[in-house]
């Protein structure tokens, strides 16, 4: 897993022209599938877990997210959010690149992810809560951006060990 401060976690990553495109997206989400579930050995995830292209060194714009308990990944292909709620919340979260501290951000509740399919068709998800902090974590990585970036002013990241939320899911009201 590449680590902070490693200068592909703050580029842009590259879109896929699909379906053209379409051998090395498949290779890209398999390496992105494969550190998932190795990651996944080690560690168990209540609130889910998403890895980004960038967090494994490739500059593509893709990224697997596994909801808690679902064994499949919600597969993105040059995603982008088109809309967002309005209601956020702030909520802690994890980030592989950099393990050892937990970052309080805040995001939208609700967001309209625009991503395409291997053979190029466009699609339009709605993610709520959780999923929807998890998708945009992704999304993130793919613009260059960490949740270090989007700390509250005067907020900075705790230590893991002070963190007393492993291993629940994230609480929504």
């Amino acid at each position: 897993m590449v680590q902070h401060p490693d200068p592909i976690l703050s580029s842009k990553a590259g879109h896929f022209e699909l379906p053209d495109d379409r051998k090395t997206a498949m290779e890209v989400i398999d390496k992105l599938t494969a550190a998932a579930a190795e990651i996944a050995r080690v560690h168990d995830f209540a609130k889910g877990m998403g890895v980004a292209a960038p967090q494994i060194g490739l500059a593509h714009a893709a990224a697997v997210v596994y909801q808690p308990g679902k064994p499949e990944p919600i597969v993105l292909l040059n995603p982008t959010i088109i809309e967002s709620s309005s209601e956020t919340d702030l909520q802690y979260e994890g980030c592989l690149s950099f393990f050892d501290v937990r970052c309080r951000v805040p995001r939208p509740r609700q967001i309209h992810v625009e991503h395409v399919d291997l053979e190029g068709q466009r699609h339009i998800t709605v993610f709520d809560d959780g999923l929807a902090r998890l998708v945009a974590h992704e999304i993130d990585h793919l613009d260059g951006i960490l949740c270090l970036d989007r700390l509250p002013a005067g907020e900075s990241p705790i230590p893991v060990k002070e963190y007393k939320g492993t291993g629940a899911t994230w609480s929504y009201k």
